[in-house]
């Protein structure tokens, strides 16, 4: 599953993070390492982007660049 996926509210831990070169090394930037857990805040009413929380902070992506970060989805908050 990847985090496009995702439902609003709902929350899910990076498993593994895709991409090539640059864009890859962006995502690990801003903090979507593998472990780390998200939630999925917002989606913007056209669909595209995505808002979500994450590391204590809020993060907006773009769906092409959440089709690139796998999850595994919690059960029961855990």
């Amino acid at each position: 599953m990847t985090l496009d996926e995702l439902s609003v509210g709902d929350s899910a831990l990076i498993s593994a993070v895709g991409g090539e070169g640059p864009l890859r090394c962006r995502l690990l930037d801003m903090g979507l390492i593998p472990r780390t857990r998200v939630t999925l805040q917002k989606v913007a009413p056209m669909g595209d982007p995505i808002e979500i929380r994450v590391r204590g902070y809020e993060l907006t992506l773009r769906i092409e660049d959440a089709k690139k970060i796998e999850i595994v989805p919690e059960v029961n908050g855990r």
